[in-house]
């Protein structure tokens, strides 16, 4: 602490690296959700085939919103923790995606 405050944090790299992380996870998934689509889109086009690409597209935009929240977070001089509602929901997203993947391609 200073006579005028608390120091300031310099929190280095580490704000950037959590950031380029999350790009990353939102990369991925990206691809996965666009081959899990392709896969489904290409089949008869049956109702089934349908809603489970529209599942996929949802699942996608719900850990599009996660990271976003979460890397805009990030920005700030002393970023808060990530909550645990917004892990869990990123699990869920990647879990509910993978499943869903596997279910579209077997």
């Amino acid at each position: 602490m200073t006579a005028s405050g608390p120091a300031a944090r310099d929190a280095g790299l580490q704000p950037e690296r959590t950031r380029l992380a999350w790009r990353r996870t939102t990369l991925a998934c990206s691809v996965t959700a666009v081959l899990a689509l392709r896969t489904a889109l290409r089949g008869s086009g049956s109702p089934v085939e349908v809603l489970g690409a529209a599942v996929i597209v949802l699942i996608w935009l719900a850990f599009l919103g996660v990271a976003h929240r979460r890397v805009r977070q990030l920005a700030a001089a002393r970023p808060p923790g990530l909550s645990t509602r917004s892990a869990l929901a990123a699990v869920a997203c990647a879990v509910a995606l993978s499943v869903f993947a596997v279910a579209v391609i077997v």
